[in-house]
């Protein structure tokens, strides 16, 4: 008899007790590489043609020598003390020997025995206000590898391609592996306490400005360990380890889907392979990589090439010193701040703008200004044209433009036009309304004229409103409006057609 794919969600955390270990990989935003001279690109979507952003280092030619990027291992120092991690006296870099075409030197230059960060905690809350502490074992540092594309499929995966090409151009960009301890008792909760997670570790990172974090670039990469063990036993059970989880969302469906279906295979008297496994944003699914045992298998040793690091303790001083607020905190605070409800406020959180809306409110927008534009139209326009919308518009801009419309010079219809002229690349919002005249007409004299034409068309329009039907006037206004292109105070226009019908 065939084995059920899938376990009732419900049912398999009645039978089991879910525990997920996650390996973040953050590319650090380095001027070079770690361990060559070579630009580093990785905030940049494609890092120029394939193959060209490339030295003798990163591609391990005879002869050549490491010598390790100093703002690298800096970074990677803050990054370990905002984890809550302690700074290692001493640590060193081992090679970790494998071959895969994406591997041009045949073993990357890690760490192994000795990281550069160990021992920490990590603060997460869940949208409902859920807090974890996530447990973290270590945080190390290391070079990237090169990027396959797989060509001929229907996916982009290696699955079903007819070939696959390599990229060479992110060999060598400086890495942090961030690898947690068990992390246990999230039980319903696990699969969005491991995006969660995630999302924490993005804001740090941003927060600290050692990298863009972006994981549609590959900034930012996720390994979710998922294992089961039978509820009231103590042994861990056998781990899978999805690879390279490119969206919060996507973590948090491929825990999911690994718990439902080791669920199944377990209670259908199967077993667990360790092993990796690729998801699939198409199906839904995961799917079996290759077999994945102990480090052994990497016959790790000590990189010949590079003597032990020995960070000072005036150095890490210097460092925690510089560290910003803890992102749990940081939110708890903002949401105070700006009066948001928790839906508004995690929907702002959601989108990834929580960065770009803090710095426009902080140039000067007012919280629902800055809310209103990224959320709404830049959100829009940036979904239409298939970018960030943070790739349009600087916080400045937009706080200039809620500036505009506080102060009266716009209105809300007539910014959407400025917005329109600032993105053209017109100058900032105020160059925008001088050159296309886009100012509310201020002076009554203008308003007047436009308000008694619009009564002559409607004469009734001010009996109805001295008889109470003060709706009436709406249709003036919708006239006047339409008169004045939209560059009139719709208050304004209200105020005097009531004064009209009062003093008529």
């Amino acid at each position: 008899m065939a084995k059920p794919e899938l376990m009732d969600y419900d049912r398999a955390l009645e039978l089991y007790e879910p525990v997920i270990g996650l390996e973040v990989h953050v590319e650090l935003g380095t001027k070079t590489k770690m361990f060559s001279d070579t630009p580093n690109h990785s905030g940049n979507e494609v890092g120029g043609e394939p193959n060209t952003n490339i030295g003798p280092v990163d591609l391990g030619l005879p002869g050549t020598l490491p010598v390790v990027n100093e703002q690298a291992v800096r970074y990677s120092i803050a990054l370990g003390l905002a984890l809550g991690c302690e700074i290692a006296e001493v640590s060193g870099f081992a090679r970790k020997n494998y071959f895969y075409p994406d591997n041009p030197k045949n073993y990357q230059i890690s760490q192994y025995d000795d990281p550069i960060a160990f021992d920490g905690e990590v603060e997460v809350e869940l949208e409902d206000g859920t807090v974890f502490h996530v447990p973290i074992e270590r945080a190390h540092m290391e070079e990237d590898a090169g990027k396959l594309t797989h060509v001929g499929g229907s996916t982009g995966r290696i699955q079903g391609a007819e070939y696959s090409l390599v990229d060479y151009n992110r060999a060598g960009v400086p890495l942090v592996e961030i690898v947690t301890r068990p992390i246990f008792g999230g039980e319903a909760q696990t699969p969005q306490l491991a995006a969660a997670y995630v999302s924490t570790i993005r804001d740090i990172v941003r927060a600290l400005g050692v990298s863009e974090a972006r994981m549609e670039r590959g900034n930012l990469r996720c390994d979710a360990n998922v294992s089961l063990r039978p509820r009231g036993e103590e042994k861990l059970g056998t781990r899978t380890e999805t690879k390279n989880v490119n969206s919060f969302r996507s973590i948090e469906r491929a825990v999911r889907y690994e718990i439902q279906r080791q669920a199944a295979l377990l209670a259908a008297g199967g077993s667990i392979t360790q092993e990796t496994r690729h998801w699939h944003e198409d199906t839904g699914r995961t799917s079996s990589g290759r077999p994945k045992s102990d480090a052994d298998d990497y016959r790790y040793f000590p990189e010949p090439d590079l003597m032990p690091l020995r960070p000072s303790r005036e150095l890490v001083e210097e460092l925690r010193a510089t560290l910003p607020e803890a992102p749990v905190a940081r939110r708890r605070r903002l949401k105070a701040e700006w009066g948001f409800a928790d839906q508004e406020f995690q929907d702002i959180a959601n989108a990834g703008l929580l960065e770009v809306v803090d710095a426009t409110v902080a140039a000067g927008a007012t919280a629902a200004g800055a809310k209103k534009w990224w959320m709404g139209e830049l959100s829009r326009i940036a979904n239409d044209r298939g970018v960030q919308a943070t790739d349009l518009a600087t916080p400045e801009q937009i706080a200039e433009l809620d500036g505009l419309i506080t102060a009266g010079t716009v209105n809300d219809r007539l910014a959407r036009d400025v917005l329109e002229g600032v993105l053209a690349g017109e100058g900032s919002p105020a160059e925008v309304v001088e050159s296309r005249g886009l100012a509310v007409v201020s002076d009554d004299g203008p308003l007047i004229e436009a308000i008694d034409a619009a009564l002559a068309q409607q004469p009734d329009v001010l009996a109805k409103i001295r008889d109470g039907k003060v709706q009436a006037a709406g249709a003036v206004i919708g006239a006047v409006m339409k008169a004045m292109k939209g560059k009139a105070d719709a208050a304004r226009v209200r105020e005097l057609v009531l004064e009209r019908a009062q003093n008529s």
